[in-house]
């Protein structure tokens, strides 16, 4: 399979048309904007429909109208993008439309910078929009993993009539790396519930609205089913290292790939660290972290944030283990030597 050097906001675009995507609504916003750009350049070679926005307000508008079709449509978008497209995700995820958002992260809060955060897990992971509701959240570390993530975004969104994020970051949405995509044939069925002409069944209405609460509550009950489906089926981690560990590194997406560094100078010094990453971070991989640290006497969690991923950490752990924690934030990346050196103060070992 012939690979292509990318940028990862180039490569999920492309992965995303090679998933069947043929619509894309967004709004430039640094450090993704050449997403956008790639996207306004490949969708008419492959008779698709690419529009500018006047706002992340109305791109995610046009997101649930072209979802309510049953068109698979993305639209990506940078943190202060991702807050004002809030309202809107809570709607989309209300009337339970397929859709992809991505969000490369940038530091905050506010305006912030451009360079590169986790500081919006909060808002992917517990719903930044009003209502109890749930994104699916995939957080890949390298171009090729958000490439494949990408059309599995897709393929979950049209499985549980869902939004999904891509949770990714500035560094990851800037670099290039070599990736490969798949030919794998696109197909899905809408025609259950898309808004494509009733002429030989009853209408069909898609809507986030009823004034009654009873009926409302009924329309939340049917969501929470359909959460508590994602969480037993669509779990996604992985570990390294961590058979033997005595020390394991929790940390998702960039700082994950990091962490790898960490785990390796580690071991060379008879340190035996072990590494475990969310892949999912809704549904966070609770269980299985739990039993990754179930034999270890130090989990340190690592975080470009202030420590959000760190109380999903806490849950798992459940205070059986000890729990430490290191991040930066505003769009500094902590480096592979900077956490170890951390990691060696945490256990008492001089350098």
């Amino acid at each position: 399979m012939n690979k292509i050097m990318m940028k990862g906001t180039e490569a999920i675009g492309e992965a995303a048309i090679r998933a069947g995507c043929r619509l894309y609504f967004g709004y430039p916003i640094t450090p993704q904007s050449e997403l956008t750009e790639y996207m306004a350049r490949r969708l008419p070679q492959v008779e698709g429909t690419f529009l500018q926005a006047e706002s992340e307000v109305a791109a995610v508008n046009m997101i649930y109208g072209a979802s309510s079709v049953g068109k698979r449509v993305m639209t990506s978008t940078s943190s202060p993008g991702f807050s004002l497209m809030q309202e809107g995700v809570s709607y989309i995820a209300c009337a339970q439309l397929p859709s992809v958002f991505v969000n490369v992260v940038r530091g905050g809060p506010g305006l912030g910078d451009i360079q590169p955060s986790q500081g919006d897990y909060f808002q992917a992971t517990k719903g930044g929009g009003h209502g109890d509701y749930k994104l699916l959240v995939l957080s890949p570390s390298t171009v090729q993993e958000a490439a494949d993530l990408t059309g599995v975004a897709f393929e979950l969104a049209d499985k549980y009539r869902n939004p999904v994020l891509i949770f990714a970051d500035g560094l990851l949405g800037q670099m290039m790396e070599p990736v490969s995509f798949s030919d794998k044939k696109v197909s899905y069925d809408n025609s259950s519930w898309a808004l494509i002409g009733a002429k030989n069944r009853p209408a069909r209405q898609v809507t986030s609205f009823n004034i009654d609460p009873y009926g409302l509550e009924k329309m939340n009950l049917e969501l929470q089913k359909k959460y508590k489906l994602m969480e037993e089926n669509e779990i996604r981690y992985e570990t390294t290292l961590t058979e033997d560990a005595d020390i394991l590194i929790v940390a998702h997406g960039t700082m994950g790939r990091i962490a790898k560094s960490v785990v390796e100078m580690a071991r060379k010094d008879g340190l035996k660290v072990g590494l475990f990453r969310p892949i999912t971070l809704y549904p966070f991989p609770y269980e299985a972290l739990r039993k990754s640290a179930a034999d270890v006497s130090l989990v340190l969690t690592v975080e470009m944030s202030s420590g959000q991923m760190l109380e999903d950490v806490r849950l798992a752990i459940a205070e059986r283990t000890r729990v430490e924690f290191y991040g930066r934030m505003a769009g500094v990346v902590p480096m592979p030597l900077e956490i170890y050196e951390v990691l060696k103060q945490k256990i008492g070992r001089r350098s």
